[in-house]
Parts: structure tokens; C-alpha cells; sequence
């Protein structure tokens, strides 16, 4: 007797159904079911075209754990820098947080180190806009491009 298929049983659909409707209805099933088809080899049954996806999206996130990193930090840097009677701990230990981060981020993909600029200029952006909501001030208060060099955001000491 064959083993029999659970995947009706928690709610995944069986192996013949058409590899992009698992995908679409369960992602995560989806994806332990391809790692599986990849390890077993059987290459006519992979989902290539949305698992080439997937793989691209890893890439997609962790820049995305770069530009959150340096959100943060410039969004610090710029309320330190335009509100030095706010300054507190609270703030510089967030700064060391992003900057673990950034340098875990860095160090597990040294290939997102061209990359850098874009995700400044990119985490700027938002930064700027919360900056001026966290501090009240009109958003031409802060300059329209980013005034931090990797550098800065990498390194600059803050003391209270």
C-alpha cells in the first residue's frame, strides 16, 4: 500500500495540484515542497519559475535589512543633530542596535557593499519623513539629500 498523502490533512494541496496554485494558496508549504524537489532531484516537478522568484526575494530582503538599518540610524543621527536638548540613551542604544545590524547584514553579503549608496539614499528618504514627524519640524528642515557619510553612520561617537 502507498503511503498516503496528508497534505489534505493540513490543509495543503495534494502533490498533482498545479505547483503555482500551492504557491499562491501557501507559500511556506510551497517552499518546503520545492526545497524538497531540489534536494530530490525530480527537476520536471520544481516550480522553476516562482522559485527562481523566491530565491530572488532572499536577495530583496536582506537589501531591505540594509536600508532599515540605515533608516534608523540617520533617523537618530538627524534628531540628535536638530534637537540636542532630546538627546538620550534611548537613542544612542538604538543607533548601536542598527549598527550590530548593519554589520551583520554587511558581513553576510558582501555583495550588497556597492550597494550602499542606494540603500542610503533609499533609507534617507523615509528617515527625513519621520525625523520630522517625531520632531515637528517642517521636512525642509532637514536637507533634501542625505548629510551622513557611510562612514558617519557606521561610526560617528555619540556622548551624552
Amino acid at each position: 500500500m502507498p503511503p498516503r498523502d496528508r497534505s489534505d490533512d493540513i490543509g495543503i494541496a495534494p502533490s498533482d495540484a498545479p505547483a503555482r496554485a500551492r504557491y499562491e494558496r501557501d507559500i511556506c508549504a510551497w517552499s518546503q515542497e520545492q526545497a524538497r524537489l531540489v534536494r530530490e532531484g525530480p527537476w520536471s516537478e520544481v516550480d522553476r519559475d516562482n522559485v527562481a522568484e523566491e530565491i530572488e526575494s532572499v536577495g530583496r530582503t536582506e537589501f531591505d535589512k540594509l536600508e532599515s538599518a540605515v533608516r534608523i540610524i540617520v533617523l537618530h543621527m538627524l534628531k540628535w543633530d536638530h534637537q540636542p536638548a532630546f538627546r538620550s540613551r534611548s537613542w544612542t542604544l538604538s543607533i548601536d542596535v542598527q549598527r550590530v545590524q548593519l554589520d551583520h547584514v554587511l558581513g553576510d553579503n558582501p555583495s550588497l557593499k556597492p550597494r550602499i549608496g542606494e540603500a542610503i539614499s533609499r533609507g534617507y528618504r523615509s528617515a527625513r519623513i519621520e525625523a520630522a514627524k517625531e520632531t515637528g519640524f517642517d521636512k525642509a528642515t532637514f536637507p533634501a539629500t542625505c548629510p551622513y557619510s557611510f562612514d558617519e553612520i557606521a561610526t560617528r561617537a555619540f556622548e551624552l
